[in-house]
């Protein structure tokens, strides 16, 4: 990531998100996370708290759990034309993510909270 040149900035409408000072081509892993999961016992107590906006479905061989990933996924913004996507990795408790076409410097790196880079299905704020 420090290759990368990533960077925290704050956005027009949507606080803090992930930024690059340098150029990144397509297929580039920018970041590899250690998450925490958690059980859907623990899922109901975070989505009373602020918690709830940063943490992703954990869904191994179908379990119905959650995690949170560390550092700075958290403050990766959604788009549904985003310039990365999200993978886990369930062995290594991990998450990763990896530019889906060439990024310019100084664009904002973002992902598609409903998954697949290209999903267009609206995530739940945007129901709201």
């Amino acid at each position: 990531m420090s290759d990368l040149q990533l960077y925290i900035n704050t956005t027009a409408n949507k606080g803090k998100g992930v930024f690059t000072k340098h150029k990144i081509p397509a297929d580039t892993v920018i970041e590899t996370a250690p998450v925490i999961v958690m059980t859907r016992g623990d899922r109901t107590l975070l989505d009373k708290t602020l918690l709830h906006d940063y943490i992703f479905e954990w869904q191994p061989d179908g379990a119905d759990m959650c995690c949170m990933a560390l550092g700075w996924v958290p403050l990766y913004n959604h788009s549904y034309t985003s310039n990365c996507e999200y993978f886990m990795d369930y062995e290594e408790q991990t998450m990763y993510i990896q530019t889906v076409r060439d990024v310019a410097a100084g664009e904002e790196l973002t992902i598609n909270y409903s998954g697949d880079w290209n999903e267009t299905k609206k995530v739940w704020f945007d129901v709201l």
